[in-house]
């Protein structure tokens, strides 16, 4: 019998739902974090993971983080987070992929509206629609049904917002002209992003671990670098767009730049990276602030608060919050990420303090 040692974090949750899809035959966890600020808000994430409770232990970090996202980002929303784990060599055609989505759909009811899913990771908004013929509490529907659409636009906006005050810190300028970033992974929100990036006259150093994505690196005109060696390249910028916890001691202690800053989630690898970080002199933009144009976009568009420009505006602001961040951080002596932390912590004790009846 093989003994499994659950690689599991802190549980500090109001409720987790486990389930096998009774269509799918897939695991499921729906993971609520935190309802204290409101309904809860976070993706669902269908992803290849080695065992069932691997799968459980990502729903439960990358929930706690969207507490920390929400609150940080001043939204009326609580953290949570849907992964599907698929086991190793799982590849699902269309039929199962769509019984897996209203199992999904079945399991974020159970939750009676206190966790609202999205796309994430592996998943599409075209998932969305199927999630939404069993539950309505569900954001970020197809464009084309009257739904908020594809959320990576808004949040490889707010990643560049705060890129720019990143490099206002670093140079006295938030122009991306001439600096050398390093992008590692070209999805939805680092593809964007180097475009972006591109046009502006950076240097670009990009990688990613589907081969075929070299095609677009070159039409950018960017250098490519093999997966797993982008962090010993030297540059301005290091931006993890890619999967979490690429930031390990090693690979800190390797890094030749001078701030890093990117949407993946959770790329510390462990929460002491920051503290490492700091002590080599390299500047850290916590990922919760920097990527949460994506889930502002859909929080405020599903509750109709701001035309589509007012909500763009909110997601460019992100820039200000990580300026914010920066500064607090530097006259109190502490990590960025302590002080992102600590402005989330007040929001929430004060959405505790109004909430609790």
């Amino acid at each position: 019998m093989t003994h499994h040692t659950l690689p599991l974090p802190d549980f500090t949750h109001e409720r987790v739902e486990v389930i096998t899809g009774r269509r799918s035959g897939l695991f499921i966890a729906v993971a609520l974090h935190s309802s204290v600020l409101g309904s809860a808000l976070g993706g669902a994430r269908l992803w290849t993971y080695p065992h069932w409770s691997d799968a459980l232990g990502d729903a439960l970090r990358l929930s706690a983080a969207m507490t920390l996202k929400n609150a940080a980002a001043g939204l009326d929303a609580g953290g949570g987070k849907s992964v599907i784990g698929l086991p190793e060599g799982t590849v699902l055609d269309a039929e199962r992929r769509r019984d897996a989505f209203l199992d999904l759909g079945d399991a974020v009811e159970m939750l009676g509206g206190l966790y609202r899913t999205a796309e994430d990771v592996g998943s599409t908004t075209d998932d969305m629609l199927v999630v939404s013929e069993r539950t309505q509490h569900v954001v970020g529907l197809p464009s084309a049904v009257g739904g908020s659409g594809e959320p990576a636009g808004p949040t490889s906006l707010g990643v560049h917002a705060s890129l720019q005050a990143v490099l206002e810190r670093l140079t006295g300028s938030p122009d991306a002209a001439g600096r050398r970033i390093i992008i590692s992974g070209l999805g939805q929100v680092g593809g964007r992003l180097a475009s972006r990036l591109a046009d502006e006259g950076a240097q670009l150093i990009v990688t990613d671990i589907n081969p075929a994505r070299r095609a677009f690196a070159e039409e950018l005109g960017a250098m490519w670098v093999e997966p797993g060696s982008e962090h010993l390249v030297a540059a301005d910028v290091f931006v993890p767009a890619g999967i979490g916890g690429v930031l390990t001691d090693e690979v800190i202690d390797a890094l030749d730049v001078k701030a890093v800053c990117g949407p993946a989630n959770n790329p510390l690898a462990d929460h002491s990276g920051a503290d490492r970080l700091a002590e080599r002199g390299i500047l850290y933009a916590p990922d919760f602030v920097v990527n949460a144009g994506g889930v502002i976009y859909l929080d405020l568009e599903a509750k109709h608060l701001g035309t589509t420009e007012e909500i763009m505006a909110r997601v460019a602001g992100i820039g200000d919050t990580v300026r914010r961040i920066l500064d607090d951080a530097e006259a109190r002596g502490v990590t960025p990420l302590q002080a992102a932390e600590e402005l989330a912590a007040q929001r929430l004790r004060a959405g505790a303090s109004v909430g609790v009846n």
